[in-house]
């Protein structure tokens, strides 16, 4: 596989390069992009061929899932087979940004894409360039740290390029990324857990969510 390298304005997007990158995708690629959350691989979920691609250009172990991105909660909804309140809580206070959610998922996701858990990892990115490419392939997007598994997730396009050429199709370089990378907060279960702690300091999910319990079902 040739890796191809576009650079691109995080602020202001070639709409030329979202363009071929959603090409990319659309032919089952996979692409490199900055986001809001450090560097991340984007692919078509719903490819199992592509979804194989990504695994094997991590190293990443198959029973590990793959963390979704979506346009908004309306497209998260189609993908959770529930979604209790402290969810909409959340997606409220912190999305778009990085903060990525995970909850019980509905048929419309993959086994493979969930490591064959039933539970999916949803984020709204606050990149112009993630929303720019979703509204380009009208659906969710896999979106994992670009990096091989195990080691640092790579925080420029030249350092993604050097890691994983010939493991991606295309890297959009936008540069550096400082962030921290994305807070993951679990909600599958009675109560809610924090299972990485990013951008988003852990205190300001405790004061959203606090001791908020949803009732039980009757």
């Amino acid at each position: 596989m040739l890796t191809d390298l576009i650079e691109i304005d995080r602020e202001h997007p070639d709409p030329k390069a979202i363009e071929k990158a959603a090409a990319v995708i659309r032919r089952g690629g996979v692409v490199a992009l900055p986001t809001d959350a450090l560097y991340s691989l984007v692919a078509d979920p719903y490819n199992l061929n592509a979804v194989a691609l990504v695994y094997r250009a991590k190293g990443r172990e198959i029973h590990r899932a793959l963390p979704l991105l979506v346009t908004d909660v309306l497209m998260a909804e189609s993908l959770a087979r529930e979604l209790n309140s402290r969810f909409y809580l959340l997606a409220r206070m912190f999305w778009p940004g990085p903060l990525t959610i995970i909850v019980p998922s509905s048929g419309n996701v993959p086994l493979k894409v969930t490591g064959n858990a039933g539970r999916v990892a949803l984020r709204q990115s606050g990149s112009k360039i993630a929303a720019m490419l979703l509204e380009q392939v009208q659906q969710p997007l896999i979106s994992t740290s670009a990096n091989i598994s195990g080691q640092p997730t790579c925080r420029s396009g030249i350092e993604v390029f050097g890691t994983m050429d010939g493991r991606v199709d295309l890297v959009l370089d936008g540069g550096f990324c400082s962030g921290l990378g994305s807070t993951t907060v679990d909600l599958c279960g009675p109560d809610w857990k924090l299972i990485r702690e990013g951008a988003i300091p852990s205190q300001a999910v405790e004061e959203v969510l606090g001791h908020h319990r949803d009732p039980d079902p009757l």
